[in-house]
């Protein structure tokens, strides 16, 4: 069996707001659920005035209570924000 996860990183279209952006991703993950997705992961990224999901761990438990049965989870490349 086919297993699909979706990936989302709650961008900020112009003229909105940060949340109706993760509104819409509560919604995408909801759609997913439906559809059989078995994961959504939520990207963190920092410093970018187009993207809500910056604290994933709010975002994460945002998700999940508002789903029943899809995975939820973050993942980030924190390249620019630490040293190396």
């Amino acid at each position: 069996m086919t297993t699909y996860s979706m990936l989302d990183v709650s961008p900020i279209v112009e003229g909105g707001t940060p949340a109706e952006s993760l509104r819409n991703t509560l919604e995408l993950a909801q759609h997913g659920e439906r559809w059989g997705y078995r994961r959504v992961w939520l990207a963190e990224h920092h410093n970018m005035p187009g993207i809500a999901s910056a604290a994933t761990s709010v975002v994460i438990g945002y998700v999940a209570a508002g789903t029943s049965t899809i995975r939820v989870g973050s993942g980030g490349v924190m390249l620019p924000n630490h040293a190396p």
